[in-house]
């Protein structure tokens, strides 16, 4: 019992901290950028769990409640390209090109958060994800020092969902550590104006 005690530690640590900072699409406030993190390609194309949230952004983006997608995720070898696929299913929703941020060093949720923050320079941010993992990405970005609130989008529950979610249990417990130890990503690379000159081009 004890060893169970310990185990759901993290993952309440995960609930108690983000509190009411996770909610749905119509309940995002108005933020200048939000994060959407990769989720899988199946044959070079956004997986359905991923084209749930980058159908979120776009529905934000639209609505004019964000200005820019910062779509980070795994480019680590030439034929796996998280961000580039991404990009592209945005700009067939609606959102525009130049309206997009591609981080191809988002290896995992904290790298993804530390580079938004000390790469990209993001201060504030609407993160996209999946029920499962939103609390977890809300959790890490608010330690890495982007103020955060989260977007949890719906999905199919399916073997695909049952997984993440005995995953997280896990996984809350790597957050933890991330959130006190605080690692460098596996790739840092110098700061990039990206996200800064998205803001500034017209809507």
């Amino acid at each position: 019992m004890a060893l169970c005690v310990l185990a759901l530690l993290p993952a309440t640590w995960l609930f108690v901290t983000t509190g009411d900072k996770v909610g749905t699409v119509e309940d995002a406030p108005r933020t200048r950028v939000a994060m959407v993190f990769g989720a899988g390609l199946w044959k070079g194309e956004p997986s359905p769990y991923l084209a749930h949230r980058l159908d979120a952004a776009a529905k934000l983006y639209r609505a004019g409640r964000i200005e820019v997608v910062l779509v980070t995720g795994d480019n680590s070898r030439e034929d796996y390209d998280e961000p580039d696929a991404m990009r592209a299913y945005l700009t067939e929703h609606g959102v525009p090109d130049r309206r997009i941020v591609s981080d191809y060093a988002g290896f995992d949720t904290w790298d993804s958060c530390v580079r938004a923050k000390k790469i990209f320079g993001v201060d504030r941010a609407v993160l996209i994800s999946q029920g499962f993992h939103i609390r977890r990405a809300v959790a890490l970005c608010d330690a890495a020092g982007v103020s955060s609130y989260g977007v949890g989008v719906d999905a199919v529950h399916d073997a695909t969902w049952y997984y993440g979610g005995a995953r997280e249990v896990f996984a809350a417990g790597k957050a933890a550590l991330d959130a006190v130890f605080r690692p460098d990503p596996h790739f840092l690379g110098p700061r990039e104006p990206g996200v800064e000159r998205a803001l500034a081009s017209r809507r």
